[in-house]
């Protein structure tokens, strides 16, 4: 394990080191030719920032991991060639499911795509990662269900990748928000892929992470004004979903986990804000007669900002929930059963959310009858 965790952190620095080369060029080139994500009602930000940071993200990880790859081959230790061999297949193919998204998301972030387009190249992604065999295949006794058959694995792995992909596009709604809760998701992953000894995908969430942490900085504590800020867009979001998508698919291919903790939980744990943030917007959308796919200010983060929290403190806050999260799921489901954890976690959420909307409705309140005073 030791040699690997030094191979994970060659190949993190790799990537934070391209990364942190190809953001200041993208900044230089968006200014340049005026490509920014201009400021509207819906949008919280007042000042014209580019939105091409996720350019970055992709053709660093690929560097990062083709050059691990390439060297590896090389290398006269037989383990590290055969995890390599093992692993290249489902790698290769989720390198085009990738692609795929990396493509979409920049038409999208330059000239703009139809949701139902986006919809598609998600599910084409999708279908290029169960073709190579990463499929959930297993629950682990959620409502009582364990192994899966072919058709209904197939049918709910790709649902939930589609769905894990928006929900990390939905919740990039504020500064270091949606790179904030994946690179906390994709240490958890490495943590628990380095346990597991599936060090080629610890590789891989440390490769993501890589990605972000530097990207965070610039979309965090850059100066607008002094052309140091910039936002993921869609190509960063749709990307980082994919990977995630994977890494909680592979996690939950695992037969056993460090403290006996269930695989699932495990699995998806580090998605659960912004999985059940997506779930209660579309819900709400519908409820007020309104498209669930045409985009709003009712996201958890917009509520925290509606209680007069500054998007730093709010995006501190979500994040530092989702850690708490993680730790308590990943605990108590050695001794919870998942199905009563899942509620447990969703009547959380819903009464948090109920609480937060009661604060809103006080403070407007408070508001009005300060200006009537």
């Amino acid at each position: 394990m030791l040699r690997w965790i030094l191979i994970d952190f060659s190949v993190f620095l790799c990537v934070a080191t391209v990364t942190g080369i190809i953001i200041p060029q993208i900044l230089l080139i968006a200014f340049r030719k005026n490509l920014f994500d201009t400021p509207d009602p819906r949008k919280i930000h007042k000042t014209e920032v580019p939105r091409l940071g996720g350019i970055a993200f992709f053709p660093a990880i690929l560097f990062a991991l083709l050059l691990l790859f390439g060297l590896g081959t090389l290398s006269q230790d037989v383990s590290i060639q055969l995890r390599i061999h093992n692993n290249i297949q489902p790698l290769c193919f989720t390198g085009c499911g990738a692609i795929i998204l990396y493509l979409t998301g920049m038409a999208d972030d330059l000239v703009g795509v139809k949701y139902r387009a986006k919809f598609v190249m998600q599910t084409f992604a999708a279908a290029l990662v169960i073709i190579c065999g990463i499929r959930i295949e297993n629950l682990h006794g959620f409502l009582g269900i364990y192994e899966l058959p072919t058709v209904a694995s197939v049918l709910l792995t790709g649902l939930l990748i589609v769905f894990i992909i928006n929900a990390i596009n939905l919740i990039d709604g504020i500064d270091g928000l949606a790179s904030g809760l994946s690179a906390i998701a994709c240490t958890f992953y490495a943590y628990v892929f380095l346990h597991s000894n599936l060090y080629i995908y610890s590789a891989v969430a440390v490769a993501t992470l890589g990605a972000l942490l530097p990207f965070f900085m610039f979309n965090v504590f850059g100066n607008a004004n002094k052309h140091k800020k910039i936002f993921m867009g869609d190509t960063g979001a749709l990307t980082i979903g994919l990977f995630l998508s994977v890494m909680s698919i592979e996690t939950c291919s695992i037969e056993w986990v460090e403290n006996s903790a269930n695989t699932a939980v495990v699995a998806f744990a580090p998605l659960l804000i912004p999985c059940m943030d997506v779930v209660r917007v579309y819900l709400h959308r519908l409820k007020a007669g309104k498209s669930p796919f045409l985009p709003d200010k009712t996201h958890i983060h917009h509520k925290l900002l509606a209680l007069g929290m500054s998007q730093r403190k709010a995006m501190m806050s979500i994040i530092c929930t989702s850690a708490i999260l993680i730790a308590a799921n990943y605990w108590l489901s050695a001794y919870v059963g998942i199905t009563l954890l899942f509620l447990a976690d969703l009547a959380a959420w819903i009464v948090a959310n109920i609480m937060l909307t009661r604060s809103i409705a006080a403070r407007e309140r408070r508001l009005a009858v300060k200006l009537y005073e």
